[in-house]
């Protein structure tokens, strides 16, 4: 398996992977997913890749899985000290490979690459139910910085 920076010849496969993303979403929150999205166009990809880091792992010609970056800085505040941080905005594996050890191939290597670009942290969002992703980056070493909770108001009152 090769990890490598995404082309655009890789947006099929992308889009391709995307869905199985947008699907594991839909099946956990069908009140925020809808059903057959994708987070990014095919165009919308071809511009992310000249911006923001993005990573395939490869074998032979196939897209086993992905990782899509983000390196936002953070400036100094009266409450916060300066930091460069790597967001992992979406990591997938095709559900043919999972449990290959794709995943762990994957954010190693954006680790790597957030160390080589002096960045303090990694950090990401798992929705609460995908079970399966959770226990993967605790297994990875991440724990919890902050949680986001909700009320569903139609739920109850306040």
């Amino acid at each position: 398996m090769v990890i490598r920076e995404a082309t655009a010849a890789d947006i099929p496969a992308l889009i391709r992977l995307l869905h199985q993303v947008g699907d594991i979403h839909h099946q956990i929150r069908p009140d925020i997913f809808p059903a057959g999205t994708l987070k990014y166009n095919e165009s919308e990809l071809a511009e992310l890749l000249e911006y923001r880091p993005v990573f395939v792992a490869m074998e032979d010609e196939n897209c086993l899985g992905y990782c899509f970056c983000m390196l936002p800085t953070y400036r100094a505040s009266r409450c916060s000290v300066a930091r460069d941080e790597l967001y992992i905005d979406d990591l997938c594996v095709d559900e043919s490979a999972r449990g290959q050890g794709v995943a762990t191939a994957l954010y190693r290597y954006v680790c790597g690459y957030a160390q080589d670009k002096g960045c303090a942290f990694v950090t990401l969002n798992v929705w609460q139910g995908n079970d399966s992703a959770l226990r993967f980056y605790e297994k990875m070493g991440m724990r919890p910085r902050s949680i986001t909770m909700e009320h569903p108001l139609e739920d109850t009152k306040c």
